[in-house]
């Protein structure tokens, strides 16, 4: 089976390392889909999208990312987000409210984004 070696970084810490067979990441030219042996290249994550590893042992990992970059090369993929949290760190509800609280206030379309992609990333709808 072929792999690759994922890092999942964050500014504050280290969120996920280990070997996949995939990944799929929101950019801002589209959603990317990486398999072992792609092309290298380098991407800008979308501010409050998700990425989803798919690891050797077929179990999914997902993560809200809050911008940031992607970049593979060889059998290397390197998540650098400015911000990143696994799906089983979310607080559902807290992420609810803040999408309530952000409502339609243009001011507030960060805090919307966030909270999208946390809820996106727990499977809920956002």
């Amino acid at each position: 089976m072929a792999e690759m070696s994922v890092e999942l970084v964050a500014v504050e810490r280290p969120v996920w390392s280990g070997h996949a067979t995939s990944l799929f990441a929101e950019t801002t030219v589209g959603e990317l889909g990486i398999l072992p042996g792609h092309t290298p290249l380098l991407g800008e994550l979308v501010e409050g999208g998700i990425v989803k590893i798919t690891t050797t042992d077929n179990e999914v990992v997902t993560a809200a990312v809050f911008g940031g970059f992607l970049s593979v090369t060889g059998d290397r993929v390197s998540v650098l987000a400015e911000a990143a949290e696994l799906a089983d760190e979310i607080d559902v509800q807290a992420a609810r409210d803040a999408l309530t609280r952000s409502g339609d206030d243009p001011d507030a379309a960060s805090a919307r984004a966030r909270a999208t992609a946390r809820l996106k990333a727990t499977g809920e709808n956002g």
